[in-house]
């Protein structure tokens, strides 16, 4: 799934109106020192610890800044995984990994010397707050997933879906896609990205597209990793998903997760596609699932009030 820099733009810009008073991602972090990496971290707030995953793969914390309204209710705990933002990146790219975001999860919650976390994943970050839940239960207190995904499979049908959408809608752009790849380019050719950016994320990602354009972004070191999101999802991975992220399938596992569990959809997110999201009522029936009647892929820019009430609601059980 490509995580498109606009929306981090967009809520970056949020964080800076609100700067003289939340900490500075840029500046106002520590570094810890997990499976041999630094880790970026920028934590503040009063009461149990909330973790929050970025998006991608690839994506780094500052687009997620919008989740600073709940530092009244637990302490934020922003970071940039491995190979993104202003942590560590590898020498090698085959060192990225979801069996690495996991652990260094994991390791982290250690460094910075919690008990339990409550975790928080948007987008692919669901997939490794999943993944975390399901090999630490004992260590999460809450699990909330935004905008999620359950499987593979789930993640085909967003490449599928996406897909489906240039071509109806954006034909001049799709008839150039298939003439690169007659010749042999795949999706993390440059050439190949390039023509899949004329389309602008607000088509796919939002039910109301004015709150993401018009705005500026703060600078902020390797914002998103490219390499590290193919490595992922494989090669062609906006086609046909391979690597990681082509077998990784929570479904038989969601059942048997103890903690409380929110879900939370967007009506008109053409990523994480309703049809799909509405089955974790199966595998997951023991979870609180709320779907937002105004929202695409991010509830927490196009519905924040609701969002965040349920969030504090749900952090309070």
């Amino acid at each position: 799934m490509r995580v498109i820099v606009a929306v981090f733009a967009f809520l970056t810009s949020m964080h800076c109106l609100l700067a003289q008073t939340f900490p500075d991602s840029r500046t106002d972090g520590k570094y810890y020192t997990v499976n041999g990496a630094k880790i970026w971290t920028v934590s503040f707030g009063k009461g149990e610890p909330l973790f929050i995953i970025p998006g991608g793969p690839g994506g780094a914390h500052p687009g997620l800044r919008r989740f600073d309204s709940l530092h009244t209710s637990c302490t934020l705990v922003y970071f940039d995984g491995f190979g993104r933002g202003k942590s560590d990146t590898a020498k090698q790219v085959k060192e990225y990994s979801l069996k690495r975001d996991i652990e260094d999860l994991e390791g982290l919650r250690k460094a910075m010397g919690f008990t339990k976390i409550n975790v928080l994943g948007h987008s692919y970050g669901t997939v490794v707050a999943q993944g975390y839940a399901i090999q630490y239960p004992q260590n999460v207190s809450h699990l909330l997933l935004s905008a999620p995904f359950h499987s593979n499979a789930m993640w085909q049908e967003n490449d599928d879906n996406y897909n489906r959408e240039i071509k109806t809608n954006y034909p001049e752009v799709w008839d150039t896609l298939m003439v690169i790849r007659k010749q042999g380019y795949k999706s993390s050719d440059s050439l190949h990205q390039a023509i899949y950016g004329r389309v602008p994320y607000e088509f796919f990602y939002t039910y109301n597209p004015t709150l993401f354009t018009g705005t500026r972004s703060a600078p902020y070191p390797n914002r998103y990793n490219t390499k590290l999101y193919y490595q992922m999802v494989g090669k062609d991975g906006d086609f046909t998903v391979g690597s990681d992220i082509g077998s990784f399938d929570y479904r038989k596992d969601l059942k048997k997760l103890p903690m409380p569990i929110l879900i939370m959809a967007g009506r008109y997110d053409r990523v994480a596609v309703p049809w799909m999201m509405v089955k974790y009522k199966e595998y997951c029936p023991q979870a609180q699932f709320v779907m937002f009647e105004r929202s695409g892929h991010n509830t927490f820019v196009e519905e924040p009030a609701k969002t965040f009430e349920l969030i504090r609601e749900f952090l309070s059980k």
